[in-house]
């Protein structure tokens, strides 16, 4: 062979995986939203990698994620919405609860979506029925609102001479937090106990609904589900603590970061599940015939070294179904 054409051989094949690569089609992408932050979701995401693993996709591999954390501005929703219905991503992955869920649902018609939710996706309007959803979302209901009036009853337990007690909650889910409220109310009728409503949206407002439980001395507080509210876990529990307020929350990462204790379905065993139906999508399952996955799992946490600091003994019967005990 001449040299000439030697080289030129060896130039074409080299060029060969290059051009091999070009024409490879690009990979399906995968919004995930979440309305709080990317260190406080941690443990979700790990869960949606393991569920969408099950059915065959490895983030990098066959499938690129796009992560978008809000951190509590909802208002950028909209916007978000638009550049990924433009770009026709595969799958929304709305795991931010109802305010994310719904501004995806008001975004789109066509691409899927599959959300975690506490309240009934049905009264809602993001699904028809629970069994045939309907249109192009579906996904798991997380029974949050029924988790706000167990949780308020365990704090009871935990401090049972707590009559009056402050609730935090973001005004900015409107829907979301009149529902939370009505159910706290009726649910503290039941035991006997009275109702604060402090609102906070900003850290500024966190510090002053705190400035205000230091000056009326409420016995304990709930603090309700939210995605700004668990991406700033570690103010809220450390502001309680310094002030020596009982707390409960919605989730276990408050209670690892010095919160009293929480209560609430199992956020890993939901996010797999997540995943486990975003798989199922990409691999041509239409949302419309997979039924909402209604979450049985629920978890009691509770931070042993912050209820001594506070001065709490836990009672035998609460200590004895508790899933987990911080030391």
């Amino acid at each position: 062979m001449r040299r000439r054409g030697f080289i030129a051989l060896v130039g074409a094949a080299a060029a060969w995986p290059l051009t091999a690569r070009g024409q490879q089609p690009a990979l399906p992408v995968i919004a995930f939203l979440n309305g709080g932050s990317e260190v406080a979701s941690a443990d979700r995401v790990r869960a949606f990698r393991k569920g969408l693993g099950e059915t065959g996709y490895v983030e990098g591999q066959n499938v690129t994620i796009e992560y978008h954390w809000l951190e509590g501005q909802y208002d950028r929703q909209p916007a978000l919405m638009a550049d990924l219905v433009r770009r026709r991503v595969a799958v929304i992955v709305a795991g931010g609860g109802e305010t994310v869920a719904l501004a995806a649902k008001a975004g789109t018609t066509t691409i899927p979506i599959v959300f975690n939710v506490g309240q009934d996706p049905v009264t809602i309007g993001l699904v028809a029925s629970l069994s045939r959803p309907g249109g192009n979302a579906t996904g798991v209901n997380s029974f949050g609102r029924q988790a706000n009036a167990k949780r308020l009853g365990m704090l009871h337990e935990l401090v049972p001479k707590a009559v009056h007690v402050a609730v935090l909650a973001n005004p900015s889910t409107v829907g979301v937090s009149e529902a939370i409220l009505r159910d706290l109310q009726e649910a503290a009728r039941a035991l006997g106990l009275q109702i604060q409503v402090l609102n906070a949206s900003t850290n500024r407002e966190i510090d002053a609904a705190f400035a205000a439980l230091a000056r009326e001395r409420p016995d304990a507080l709930l603090v309700t589900n939210n995605g700004f509210f668990a991406s700033r876990r570690v103010q809220l529990a450390t502001l309680a603590a310094r002030d020596r307020i009982p707390a409960a929350y919605g989730e276990r990462a408050f209670v690892a970061a010095g919160g009293l204790m929480s209560y609430a379905t199992s956020e890993t065993d939901t996010f797999r599940q997540v995943g486990v139906y975003t798989g199922g999508i990409l691999n041509g399952a239409k949302p419309a015939d997979l039924p909402v996955v209604q979450s049985i799992k629920f978890e009691f946490v509770i931070n042993l070294q912050t209820a001594r600091l506070l001065g709490i003994d836990v009672p035998p019967g609460l200590f004895a179904i508790a899933d987990e005990v911080i030391e």
